[in-house]
């Protein structure tokens, strides 16, 4: 006769109860099952109780012991210990998930959310920081322009950055955005292209014609020079001078600074190597092309780049390139980078023109990096 209790097939069964109820149907006492099996009364207590599981060698005294199998015993504790996990293997789950959409720990460790081991504490962090639940949509970055966007494929990492940066552009106060203005502003920019220091100054200016200004160190992984976001039609141009040059981050921010003349959103990757400054690569979209084109104009004028490698090229002396930028009013080391994008010198010569402005610009603007720390809460 099969013996087998209905409760076996039941996942929230402890062997426990099974053996219990065994037990019940054969008369015996713990006592006579442990002189039967050889198992300890102590073991055979603490299985009856549900405090602990059945093992190989129990299984197979027990499987001895009432006529079935040890694979069946086997099996049932294994049911019930899955079971008894699955809470445990939801949070699992779901962490996996949260860490595929968000780079969970280097946000923590920048201090964008609070730290937690909690799925649902972080399910909350990451809600507030995205504005909506990035398990249930899909997240949408916030670079509404008047223009249809352009943007490359962005990483996690790349993603969290540019909510950062809009994060911190909300808290700030700025003059109202007045594009008939623009023209104006980039004049004063331009005047502070000539000396390192005078980067510090940079975010004032753009905040007299609204736009706010921002600079944020990248996460690992990101690959962000500069991005030009919109929020409610006023523009915000966000650094990340992850390679501190004077020619890169001047080509990059006036780069961002044409995206917002034209209109355009846009989150700019590789334009500058650490090594070869300004990136010469292709460009397919038309709104990129002439973002690098009027960046590169405006610190120094096509007609005049071009009259200064005919007349000195290919013999480009210190003194000369600082005769030509006192001319243009402009720093030599943008001269420099001009010729090695345009690979009229070596990415290795005359680098002592490639100074560092990073402390210069962050000095002042809104900051989040290289130590310098911002509630997580700022909105």
């Amino acid at each position: 006769m099969d013996e087998t209790p209905r409760l076996f097939d039941m996942r929230s069964i402890h062997p426990g109860k099974i053996l219990r109820q065994i037990m019940a149907e054969k008369g015996w006492t713990q006592d006579e099952l442990a002189t039967i099996t050889g198992i300890s009364r102590q073991t055979i207590y603490m299985i009856m109780s549900g405090r602990s599981n059945v093992s190989a060698e129990t299984a197979a005294r027990f499987a001895a012991a009432f006529g079935n199998t040890a694979e069946e015993w086997i099996k049932w504790d294994g049911l019930y210990r899955l079971a008894a996990l699955e809470a445990d293997l939801d949070d699992v789950g779901k962490l996996s998930r949260l860490y595929q959409l968000a780079p969970i720990r280097d946000m923590q460790r920048r201090g964008w959310i609070e730290a937690t081991a909690s799925p649902q504490e972080l399910e909350s962090e990451l809600t507030r920081f995205f504005g909506s639940n990035p398990l249930v949509e899909d997240i949408s970055l916030p670079i509404a322009a008047r223009k249809p966007v352009v943007s490359s494929t962005l990483n996690s990492a790349e993603k969290a950055w540019c909510f950062r940066a809009r994060q911190l552009a909300a808290s700030m106060l700025v003059e109202p955005f007045n594009a008939d203005k623009l023209d104006r502003a980039e004049r004063k920019l331009r005047d502070l292209a000539a000396y390192p220091r005078e980067a510090r100054h940079i975010a004032k200016v753009l905040s007299q014609y609204g736009i706010r200004f921002v600079v944020i160190e990248p996460l690992p992984g990101g690959r962000i020079d500069g991005a030009t976001l919109w929020m409610d039609n006023e523009p915000i141009i966000a650094l990340s001078i992850k390679d501190d040059r004077i020619d890169g981050f001047w080509f990059t921010l006036m780069h961002e600074f044409a995206h917002v003349r034209n209109g355009d959103a846009s989150v700019d990757t590789d334009l500058i190597d650490g090594t070869k400054g300004i990136v010469v690569r292709l460009v397919e979209e038309e709104a990129e092309r002439v973002a690098n084109e009027q960046a590169a104009n405006f610190l120094v004028p096509r007609t005049e780049m071009n009259s200064f490698i005919r007349r000195v090229g290919p013999l480009y002396s210190r003194e000369r390139i600082i005769q030509f930028a006192n001319r243009m009013k402009i720093h030599p080391g943008i001269i420099v980078g001009q010729l090695q994008h345009r690979e009229e010198v070596g990415y290795s010569a005359l680098r002592e023109f490639l100074v560092k402005v990073r402390d210069s610009v962050t000095s002042t603007a809104l900051t989040d990096g290289w130590n310098q720390v911002i509630s997580p809460n700022l909105t």
